[in-house]
């Protein structure tokens, strides 16, 4: 994320909780929901670090709905919230690559069936130190098929039975096939570490850099220095995180003072505020993925030809232009651009207008209304659908679009409709393979499920031979853009507001990486 400074502004007044609720209200009748602390006057920002204060950072939330249970991150208000309070073993690093955290060191055995993990010394909130059984309970927890948890498509290699303490600070995971990267695994998104026995997250304990205070699902969280963080205490006093409807709401907390960091802000406020005194543009590298998921376990899109037409009708140069604009690049219907392992020699789609009618026809589908669902509470998503529509009306498709509430979208799109509006931060590609691709995937946006398909991520994931694995995620995606279900049409660096007294921040994070949504480094000035 690569700050751009700009000139100082003077202080702004402190704005009281009255005038922050009144600013969202005059913003199209939108209420930012979340109180406003007493954060003082802003000031320009300084090279030299400060301790104290309080960040207010506001997110797009997911409503009433929102837990603080680490395992069920899905939302990038979710991400932000435990980073504050838990640590992961391993993270991903800015080139997604793994980098240590709680774990230091990870080995494996000559057929990569055993690895042996080494702890760091650290301590949870209440003072008890990380050990070996916390990490084995976090994992059991996150496979219990019971639980329906995101990550444990990632962790399903470990054989959470068979593995074991070996100490308080050293584990040994048993897998149940070969594991040709462990790292990966344990960088899942959502794989946090919680303490033995944990049920209850209405006042959580983790091990990271900040403690919890308190929360209010859809409005505020608000949490304090841990003095004891193993990485060093962070210079903050306090951080709190708000959530607001869309992003109307968040840039204008911003501007107002209301907040000193505003995430995923569209092109267009980017473009507008980029010489604004009021505003550094902090932009995450290679961080989202824009496309459209359809659903190809019903009709109509369980016809390939007409997912094929879906294919060829998309004007991508159009959409990357109009909603991405200057920071985007088309995409070729896979997931994961210039990334480790992507199948960069497919041939790139362009549009082909004549072959959609064709496929189209031959579908039986000519005329046919289509329902898409979008929301308003990610950047782009309406005007992309709106587009898409158009575009699909030239071939002969009546694409119909339905903006939904924003708290539920991913919950209900996930299993409901047959065409939705679909977003991605970053991550390995193997990552967004196991969580999204495979016949037991908890995020299957797309009901992708080929047995075929799970053998080849199977080989790919349990081979030391490298080449070996690259042909395997080669035929994967091959398979996925000849006929798969996920309509990708671009890639764009993430934005973000901060105000000119907010330092620190990661400058090259994408979304999902160790240094994105995290405030444990920043500092006010």
């Amino acid at each position: 994320m690569n700050p751009i400074p700009r000139s100082a502004l003077p202080p702004l007044p402190h704005l009281s909780r009255r005038s922050f609720l009144g600013l969202g209200a005059a913003v199209g009748g939108t209420v930012l929901l979340g109180a406003c602390s007493t954060g003082g006057d802003t000031a320009p920002s300084t090279e030299v670090p400060r301790d104290g204060g309080r960040l207010r950072a506001v997110f797009a939330g997911g409503g009433a709905q929102e837990v603080l249970d680490p395992h069920k991150t899905n939302l990038y208000a979710d991400v932000a919230r435990s980073n504050a309070l838990y640590d992961k073993l391993v993270e991903y690093g800015d080139d997604l690559g793994p980098v240590p955290r709680l774990a230091t060191a990870w080995r494996a055995n000559a057929d990569a069936t055993v690895w042996t993990v080494d702890l760091r010394p650290a301590v949870f909130h209440d003072g008890r130190p990380v050990r070996a059984a916390d990490v084995l309970y976090s994992y059991q927890r996150i496979l219990d098929p019971k639980n329906a948890l995101r990550p444990r498509a990632s962790l399903e290699v470990i054989d959470i039975g068979r593995s074991r303490a070996i100490d308080e600070r050293t584990i040994e995971f048993v897998c149940a096939r070969p594991c040709g990267d462990l790292a990966n695994v344990l960088a899942a998104f959502g794989a946090y570490i919680i303490p033995e026995g944990t049920t209850d997250f209405s006042r959580p304990v983790g091990s990271g850099p900040f403690t919890f205070v308190s929360f209010e699902p859809g409005r505020s969280f608000v949490a304090a220095r841990f003095g004891d963080y193993w990485d060093g205490a962070p210079r903050l006093e306090e951080l709190e995180i708000l959530t607001a409807p869309d992003e109307t709401a968040r840039i204008n907390a911003l501007l107002g003072g209301q907040v000193e960091y505003a995430d995923d802000l569209g092109v267009t406020s980017a473009r507008t505020y980029d010489s604004d005194a009021r505003v550094q543009i902090l932009r995450s590298p290679r961080s989202a993925m824009s496309g459209f998921a359809m659903k190809v376990d019903r009709p109509p899109f369980d016809d390939l030809d007409l997912r094929r037409a879906m294919f060829a009708l998309v004007d991508r140069d159009e959409l990357v232009s109009t909603v991405l604009g200057s920071t985007g690049v088309v995409g070729n219907d896979l997931f994961g651009k210039d990334a480790k392992y992507y199948a960069g020699d497919l041939p790139q789609r362009t549009l082909d207008l004549d072959e959609a009618k064709a496929l189209v026809r031959k579908a039986g589908a000519l005329n046919t209304a289509i329902e898409i669902q979008t929301t308003g509470a990610t950047n782009g998503f309406v005007e992309a659908a709106n587009i898409l529509a158009e575009q699909a009306g030239r071939a002969g498709l009546k694409i119909d679009v339905k903006v939904g509430e924003g708290s539920t979208y991913w919950t209900r799109t996930l299993d409901e409709g047959v065409l939705s509006s679909f977003r991605s931060g970053a991550m390995p590609i193997e990552t967004h393979l196991a969580q999204r691709m495979l016949t037991s995937s908890s995020k299957n946006y797309t009901q992708w499920r080929r047995p075929g398909f799970d053998a080849l991520f199977a080989t790919a994931s349990e081979t030391t031979d490298e080449e070996a694995r690259v042909g395997a995620y080669q035929q994967m995606q091959s398979q996925l853009h000849s006929e798969g279900g996920l309509l990708v049409w671009g890639f764009s660096d993430g934005l973000h507001g901060l105000a000119p007294n907010l330092a620190g921040m990661s400058p090259h994070a994408p979304t999902n990486t160790l240094g994105y949504a995290r405030f444990d480094k920043a500092w006010l000035g």
